[in-house]
């Protein structure tokens, strides 16, 4: 006799979310909004897990009951910002951008400095579809005017 097995369940898409650690009212908003779309959309979202953006995000997805991925640059996965469910102690500081950056299906950065163009040009190189919300001009990144048509391009890249 053998064994039932069990179907396959598809992978839900990973949607790497990036952007500043001290972020304006307006990119904190946007963030959100990109998370409650992320969440919504059943994707996982993926971040640095973290503070501003990341934690926006997070938050976001949260409220839509999304399942939230911090991939830290400490050791302490008690550093996680408190709406992230999976935290990731790396222990290896901003060398964990390159997992952000390449682990997810695809990215969307709102707005940022040079951690997120550190990991906007790791995304890219790695042939990564990145979408900008308020982020960096940056050749190969597709920009969107709002959360949810930006959420919608990276879910096209899955």
């Amino acid at each position: 006799m053998s064994a039932a097995r069990a179907k396959p369940v598809p992978r839900r898409p990973i949607i790497g979310v990036v952007g500043a650690s001290r972020p304006s009212a307006e990119e904190a908003a946007l963030a959100e909004a990109v998370g409650r779309a992320v969440g919504r959309a059943g994707a996982i979202l993926l971040c640095g897990g973290l503070g501003g953006v990341m934690e926006a995000a997070c938050r976001g997805a949260k409220e839509a009951g999304g399942l939230m991925v911090g991939i830290l640059p400490t050791e302490d996965a008690a550093d996680a910002n408190p709406f992230v469910d999976v935290p990731v102690a790396t222990g290896i500081g901003e060398a964990r951008n390159a997992i952000v950056a390449r682990a997810p299906d695809a990215l969307v950065a709102v707005g940022g400095g040079y951690g997120t163009l550190s990991e906007i040009a790791l995304a890219l190189k790695g042939g990564k579809r990145v979408v900008g919300l308020r982020a960096p001009e940056v050749e190969g990144i597709l920009p969107a005017r709002t959360a949810e048509e930006a959420v919608a391009s990276a879910l096209g890249a899955t």
